[in-house]
């Protein structure tokens, strides 16, 4: 099968090649995908999951990728709750290879039906970022209606599917980000935006939860907006600051087949917009992976015309 393999971390996304590689086998519990789109993180570079496996050995050549959207071409021992010829979308394991290849060995416990009238690149946009977004806002944040976010990063894949779950949810949505990404916070439904590099981030006032993306310094600046009982969430590692009352949550974002399910009924339902930045051919894969300026939106490979 055609992959794309990448050996070297200090070359990150400029050292991939597309090549052959020989089609994955099922192991117990697994299922063969047929992938036909795959979205991609560029942050993979810097996983180390990308490089070693769970005991920390080299396990390159690996292939990156982790979202798909595709259709099961086969079963394997013990595998149960789809079939083959249906069509399914997923978070693949970290450790393992990922979904930039026209075929993956995935558990089936990290795929979820795939609606038909689902196009499978919308299909490959949404495990990161809407497992992500959900996960944080509701498991760990606990957002109740009522309350105040704000989300930082929210014209980014996971900012967009935050505001427009965070206000679905029946919160306020106080949006940051570069004076570039105003339009686009508000579009995809923000109540106020902040643009971090001239607004005054501390004029925001109380909140009840932050969704932290970015880190450093501006996670510690929103902890002190955190009201008594709130909550920082964050993505980006080991919390660096902690909210005097209150709890500060990192977390990494997992497969959950029913919470696939709830987002990918939004986005049939037309509640939940995708956030699709670049999409691009498999040929073409590597350049569109390798952008010379600053792109915005989820970039999805279509692995299958």
């Amino acid at each position: 099968m055609k992959a794309i393999v990448v050996t070297d971390q200090a070359a990150g996304t400029a050292g991939m090649t597309l090549t052959e590689r020989p089609e994955p086998s099922a192991a117990i519990n697994d299922v063969i995908v047929q992938i036909h789109a795959s979205g991609f993180v560029p942050t993979e570079m810097e996983w180390p999951s990308t490089w070693t496996d769970r005991a920390g050995r080299d396990r390159t050549p690996s292939i990156p990728g982790h979202e798909l959207a595709g259709v099961v071409a086969a079963l394997g021992y013990g595998t149960t709750g789809l079939s083959v010829g249906q069509r399914v979308f997923g978070l693949a394991d970290w450790h393992r290879d990922g979904t930039l290849a026209e075929y993956v060995a995935i558990e089936a416990r990290n795929l979820a039906p795939l609606p038909g009238d689902v196009d499978f690149t919308v299909g490959a946009s949404l495990p990161i970022s809407g497992l992500t977004a959900w996960q944080g806002l509701f498991q760990h944040g606990r957002l109740q209606a009522g309350q105040t976010l704000l989300a930082h990063g929210a014209a980014g894949a996971v900012g967009t599917m935050v505001t427009q779950l965070a206000r679905e949810a029946g919160a306020y949505v106080i949006g940051t980000g570069r004076a570039a990404d105003r339009e686009k916070a508000l579009d995809f439904g923000a109540h106020e935006f902040v643009d971090l590099e001239n607004d005054a981030l501390e004029d925001v006032g109380g909140v009840d939860l932050v969704f932290d993306v970015i880190g450093g310094d501006v996670q510690k600046r929103s902890v002190a907006l955190i009201k008594a009982g709130g909550t920082l969430v964050s993505v980006v590692g080991p919390v660096e600051a902690r909210p005097a009352d209150g709890l500060a949550v990192d977390f990494v974002v997992e497969a959950d087949r029913a919470e696939l399910g709830e987002i990918v009924q939004r986005a049939r339902d037309r509640r939940l917009r995708t956030n699709i930045g670049d999409v691009a051919s498999f040929d073409d894969a590597i350049d569109v992976l390798n952008p010379t300026t600053r792109r915005s939106g989820k970039t999805v490979i279509r692995i299958r015309p």
